[in-house]
């Protein structure tokens, strides 16, 4: 058994720069490079490439911008590669990868991950009465695409027959970092605290450079945007591992970069479920063990679910969204004007078509603070975009609208500008409907070369557990005269998507600041400062571990994905809007020479 295995996150999304993956092979000195291409989103986007074409449905970028220039120098080293850039069709992928290591004259084994794609099920669950596990609506009539999340034993499985690149479809992310750990360590089904600390390297290597240093809250603090170091775990028989980055790359790699990712796109962290392990990481602990290395353990595992979550996809309507620039004095109100005068004009257009009214519109003044609802301030701005969105169910009705937008040069606001992207065209709509599908409904397999193994999951026991928000006594807040700071002061954080759900993890900068955190940033105070988004639910859960909290907010991004008309549609930008949120502190700590002097104007000002 190898005492130490290094693991490169090449690529964090589909469109990330291939300089990821080069970065890594080069400099990384790694065992594995590991690349994740699929967000919920992009299932959305691969299911209408399919749709088009047969031989479509995965990530051509990892064909062609990482494996076709970079397979000659990761055959030369023994790098083995695991990605889920398969999508919605893996054989394409790995036809597109054989044709590639032909040319480039190399031999290396391809090992594919199939069972995801349960397609065959959907009329039987339909029929079952399957309903969607947030919302609880029936399942659609008709669906595009049915994947399960699947886990890490198959890939596992796939390199212990002798695979040098592993594609997968739909696993979960940290899959591809926990199969490799699986394998070179030998964990199995019951190592739960193991299984569940190869799932955190994974979580954190999934997104790239977001845990060394990209979309910071500091990020004054984060030296060479241009040459980003992405992310390298240095993982250990015994669960803990470092996370660091090749040397002489820019980033940054400490408990504070780190512990953002950790919190990213996560809910309850006592009960992050998975299809291996449930995992508690708490009470993880995230120690600067040298310059940009972080040293993680402390991650914990119980059994899994018996069910695994699946998300399918299914068609609904047609949107269209366009942007304009609006310059001069009043500009915000010239903007605001525009769109809804555009949406008077075409609302009344399609009427006299005959077409219902549209289902859904948006108006979003971008450089006005539109994303920050009743907080925004007073806009003296002299130019913004106006971001205008509607959605139908019919693609006249949307031809009517794309045919309107640019006669307003000449008929409104003076200062309209920017006609350079041509008219709008109407883009498909591609839902997402998320179930739960017991695991014994869903075969898994691992393919290498002609033979092709049948792969067990671990059946758990456990049920769906429920999400339970414990408050934590904290020590009473001293008496004294107070001010008002942002949230900034005392904390930073990071924000996810997971369908029409948000996270915001708001981790305090220092002990201190943790009870004056805990006691204004509430869960009501969170769904007022978000009302203009949220209509679901907000749930605060503790983070001891990181010295922190972490907010799950319901119905919070307007149908997420593609689905929504939203400019920010995955919440990227919610934890920035939250760390304005005026805090109460002791007035000292503003005061000349205080902690936080360097707020006091922002202080007085409140």
């Amino acid at each position: 058994m190898k005492q130490e295995v290094r693991i490169g996150g090449g690529g964090g999304f589909w469109g990330d720069s291939p300089e990821g993956a080069r970065q890594i092979v080069e400099r990384g000195g790694v065992d594995y490079l590991v690349m994740d291409y699929l967000a919920e989103i992009t299932m959305s986007i691969l299911a209408r490439m399919k749709i088009k074409s047969p031989d479509l449905g995965y990530a051509p970028d990892f064909v062609t911008k990482v494996m076709k220039p970079l397979a000659k120098d990761i055959a030369a080293k023994g790098i083995k590669v695991v990605t889920n850039a398969g999508g919605v069709n893996v054989d394409a992928c790995r036809d597109a990868l054989a044709a590639v290591f032909a040319e480039a004259g190399v031999d290396l084994k391809i090992g594919v991950v199939r069972g995801d794609d349960i397609s065959a099920l959907a009329e039987t669950l339909r029929a079952e009465g399957t309903v969607e596990m947030f919302t609880g609506a029936p399942m659609p009539a008709k669906l595009t695409s049915v994947n399960a999340y699947l886990g890490a034993a198959a890939i596992a499985r796939a390199l212990a027959e002798g695979a040098d690149v592993v594609i997968t479809g739909r696993v979960v992310d940290s899959a591809t970092v926990l199969g490799p750990l699986m394998h070179e360590f030998g964990w199995t089904a019951g190592d739960y605290d193991r299984l569940s600390a190869g799932s955190l390297a994974g979580h954190l290597l999934e997104c790239g450079p977001q845990v060394t240093g990209g979309i910071f809250t500091d990020w004054r603090d984060v030296p060479g945007w241009d040459d980003v170091g992405f992310p390298i775990a240095i993982c250990r028989p015994d669960g803990t591992f470092d996370l660091t980055k090749p040397e002489g790359t820019g980033g940054l790699v400490t408990p504070m970069t780190v512990a953002e990712q950790l919190c990213y796109e996560v809910g309850d962290p006592t009960a992050y479920v998975l299809p291996d392990v449930t995992c508690d990481w708490s009470e993880v602990r995230l120690e600067q063990a040298g310059p940009d290395v972080v040293r993680v353990s402390g991650a914990k595992g119980r059994a899994p679910t018996r069910t695994l979550k699946v998300s399918a996809t299914y068609p609904d309507g047609y949107r269209s969204s366009v942007t304009l620039m609006i310059a001069g004095r009043d500009a915000p109100a010239k903007a605001q004007a525009t769109g809804e005068a555009l949406l008077k004009r075409t609302g009344r257009m399609i009427a006299e078509a005959g077409l219902a009214p549209f289902s859904e519109t948006l108006i979003e003044v971008l450089g006005a603070e539109s994303n920050y609802g009743a907080d925004a301030r007073k806009s003296a701005a002299r130019e913004v975009i106006l971001k205008l969105a509607v959605r139908h169910s019919d693609r006249a009705a949307l031809e009517i609208f794309a045919g309107e937008i640019y006669p307003a040069a000449c008929s409104m606001a003076q200062g309209i500008t920017g006609f350079a992207g041509g008219r709008p065209a109407p883009q498909p709509v591609i839902r997402l409907f998320s179930c739960l599908v017991d695991k014994a409904r869903v075969p898994m397999s691992a393919s290498v070369g002609s033979e092709t193994f049948d792969v067990a999951q671990d059946m758990g026991g456990n049920a769906a557990p429920e999400a339970v928000a414990p408050v934590t006594p904290h020590a009473p807040l001293p008496e004294g005269p107070r001010v008002t700071v942002p949230l900034i002061a005392l904390a930073h954080g990071r924000s996810g998507d997971k369908g029409d759900k948000a996270n915001i993890g708001v981790l305090s900068r220092a002990p201190e600041f943790l009870p004056w955190i805990a006691a204004g940033v509430t869960p009501a105070r969170v769904a007022e400062w978000f009302a203009h988004f949220v209509s679901g639910e907000v749930t605060r859960f503790d983070w001891p571990g990181l010295s922190g909290f972490n907010f799950l907010m319901d119905k919070a991004l307007g149908g997420g994905g593609v689905a929504s008309l939203r400019h920010d549609p995955q919440g990227k930008a919610l934890a920035q809007i939250l760390l304005d949120l005026p805090v109460e502190v002791p007035a000292d700590w503003v005061a000349p020479g205080g902690r936080l002097e360097e707020f006091a104007e922002e202080a007085r000002a409140a």
